[in-house]
């Protein structure tokens, strides 16, 4: 009975409680909690490395970060000697051969990396004296070797080949170019030309010039005492010889004279790269710091931000469209706001996120994205703090930007005080549309038309061209002649015979195909299989389970995606037949209803475009005859979504030639399958599409 009692009583207190609060106003916040770091111990080498311990003895672990706060370096002629003494550090010493250095750091569960600026090393902190005297032996005594130098080398120079058709890859070298300029540090472009500039020798200099401790900082953090970290420290780094870098002069970055837009024609562009970038001069230290940030934030820095909004949300332009401001103390750096878009919607975009730029600097943002915006950071810096290395991290910061002893300390209540004024004075300060340069990458034959209307603010934006290297241009030909007597049946029959002749096609009654891809890592399988009976197998497997499967037999066929299957409806049944032959341009012959639209840049060769139906296009090589491309493009969830399929390497299988490797790009992914296995007339059974 008592205990009945006591639950009514409680229960009657807390309903009088709850009816004492008004639900309909949101409960004020409380004020900013006070911020507790502890403060690293500090000492220094007479060589002029700056070391600081964070002692934290929750865990038996240890991390070591050494970074080199040197100015940004001019590379010139020799641009990427840089990435190729970063990348032969870290591999043994003098000392220790790269083997063993390997070895020894596994055994013992620990990670070394080296930088060309940098090092990192993470062990139990019983192994910390040797982690550290590894880290040390490797970084200061490399063994820079020929052989191994020549490795590096072909590496960087095969990446830099496998950007030359990458829309991303160019798209961030030309945007970067432009701005800085290429004889910034931040705007030099790398290429073939100045990597084989490199030699060995240049290599040991930089590391000489470059890898010195008078900017250097050493951080130790975690399951330590201090007497032994800077016993240690004093024991190994010692022999670091003093030394100070070269320093260099160049011109800081600049905006544009005025809005304009430079546009870089890649022929093999599913989509539009546009980015709409300005010069800005913003430092840690800066009192409008945290305005600028949350300006950037409320603009484009996620999807609650207003680009993403209105750009994805509502106009369906893009997967996301963002935005990005930099702070450094050493040279202006760019602010950017960017999307990659479908073609037919590249000018479209670009004055959506011009106009949201203007608003920004021009309107005040409201009270409520103003609170969600300081909300975001403040979790953010909140959920650091549980991470033991932030308090090195912010320490380093401190040391090395020049900041107030207290500026984490402060960082939530000086957060909470930024006002919607202090917003639209930041925005107003770091970003313009009135020095814009919009950088456009993409097709120019499918958005050069449009992109010469395009009007921001009653004024016709001019439009400057340049190539893969941001090198000014004349504008792009497209008006290519169609030789007289060409039409779509002579081109698919020109196809026809140079894949091995119409007889040969014809005597094809199955074949199967084999292909493999790399998706982050994993292995992506693609099997296909076809014949002349209206059946056709596609299987996409991803290490071996598959992921994607759709079968068709005749006139039934059904998916089955992730484990669940859902029978083909009569349309997807009529879509599938038209891909399930073998050859179909026999079919868009004997149809005649294919029609030519011109002809286009594709890559680096010229190829005629054929309309095969509503949303599809297909290329066939000017000079070849070969198809290099196929275009589809289709409306899913109410959006037009755009794939494309690249043709290359074609090999001969049973007198007919086949395409080895086929690249699929949909959206911002891109796969490159290398065909391992076709077999014609073999390897197919009814079984196969059951």
């Amino acid at each position: 009975m008592k205990k009945f009692l006591l639950m009514t009583a409680l229960s009657l207190f807390m309903t009088a409680t709850y009816a004492q609060i008004d639900r309909s106003k949101q409960p004020q916040p409380g004020p900013a909690p006070e911020i507790n770091l502890k403060e690293p111990a500090r000492f220094e080498l007479n060589n002029g490395l700056k070391v600081l311990v964070v002692e934290n003895h929750k865990l038996p672990r240890v991390r070591v970060q050494l970074t080199i706060d040197n100015p940004p370096i001019l590379e010139g002629d020799k641009a990427g000697v840089s990435s190729l003494t970063g990348s032969m550090l870290g591999k043994g010493s003098k000392n220790i051969p790269k083997d063993d250095f390997y070895e020894e750091v596994d055994f013992l569960g620990a990670n070394i990396s080296i930088g060309n600026q940098s090092a990192f090393a993470s062990s139990l902190s019983k192994y910390f004296p040797r982690i550290l005297e590894l880290l040390a032996d490797a970084a200061l005594n490399p063994d820079f070797k020929q052989e191994e130098f020549e490795k590096e080398k072909e590496l960087l120079l095969t990446g830099i080949k496998s950007e030359e058709k990458d829309v991303s890859a160019i798209a961030n070298r030309v945007e970067a170019a432009l701005a800085y300029g290429k004889n910034h540090p931040y705007g030099e472009i790398t290429s073939e030309e100045t990597v084989n500039n490199v030699t060995l020798m240049d290599v040991e200099q930089f590391y000489r010039s470059y890898f010195v401790p008078a900017n250097a900082y050493l951080v130790v953090i975690g399951d330590v005492e201090f007497d032994n970290v800077k016993e240690l420290v004093t024991k190994y780094f010692t022999p670091w010889s003093k030394a100070v870098p070269p320093s260099f002069t160049y011109s800081d970055p600049t905006d544009a004279q005025y809005t304009q837009i430079n546009f870089v024609d890649v022929p093999n562009a599913v989509q539009s790269e546009v980015t709409i970038e300005n010069i800005t001069n913003l430092k840690m230290k800066d009192e409008d710091y945290l305005d600028a940030l949350l300006a950037n934030r409320i603009l484009g820095g996620g999807s609650q931000a207003r680009l993403f909004k209105n750009l994805r949300e509502d106009k369906g332009y893009t997967y996301g469209s963002y935005s990005g401001i930099r702070d450094n103390k050493y040279s202006p750096m760019r602010f950017n706001a960017y999307a990659q878009v479908r073609n037919a919607v590249t000018d479209s975009a670009l004055v959506q996120i011009l106009e949201e730029i203007d608003r920004i600097t021009s309107e005040p943002v409201s009270e409520q994205e103003l609170t969600n915006a300081k909300a975001k950071y403040a979790g953010s810096f909140v959920m650091a703090l549980e991470q033991p290395e932030t308090v090195a991290n912010y320490a380093l910061n401190i040391e090395t930007e020049d900041l107030p002893k207290d500026f984490y300390k402060t960082y939530l209540e000086r957060l909470d005080a930024v006002t919607v004024e202090d917003v639209q004075k930041a925005a107003k300060k770091h970003l313009t549309t009135s020095n814009a340069r919009v950088v456009v990458t993409g097709k120019g034959s499918d958005v050069m038309e449009n992109l010469e209307k395009v009007s921001f603010k009653g004024k016709t934006v001019p439009v400057l061209y340049y190539d893969k290297y941001a090198n000014k241009t004349e504008k792009p030909n497209y008006e290519a002649e169609i030789p007289e007597g060409v039409d779509a049946n002579a081109i698919l029959e020109k196809y026809i015979e140079a894949i091995g002749g119409k007889a040969k096609l014809d005597g094809v009654e199955s074949y199967s195909m084999v292909a493999e891809a790399e998706m982050q890592g994993m292995k992506l399988e693609l099997e296909m299989k076809k014949t002349t009976k209206d059946q056709f197998m596609q299987d996409v497997k991803v290490m071996g389970n598959s992921m994607s499967k759709q079968v068709l037999d005749g006139d039934s066929g059904y998916a089955v995606v992730q484990g669940q299957r859902k029978d083909l409806s009569p349309e997807e049944i009529e879509k599938i037949k038209e891909e399930s032959s073998a050859f179909p341009e026999l079919n868009y012959l004997a149809a005649g209803n294919v029609s030519l639209e011109g002809i286009e840049p594709v890559g680096d060769s010229k190829a005629y475009k054929l309309k095969i139906s509503e949303g599809k296009t297909a290329y066939y090589d000017v000079e070849t005859g070969l198809k290099v491309q196929e275009v589809n493009t289709q409306e899913v969830q109410g959006q037009q979504m755009t794939s494309t399929l690249g043709y290359g390497d074609y090999q001969e299988v049973s007198g007919i030639k086949f395409p080895f490797k086929i690249i699929q790009s949909m959206g911002p992914q891109n796969f490159e399958f290398m065909v391992k296995e076709i077999k014609v007339n073999e390897g197919v059974e009814a079984s196969d599409f059951k």
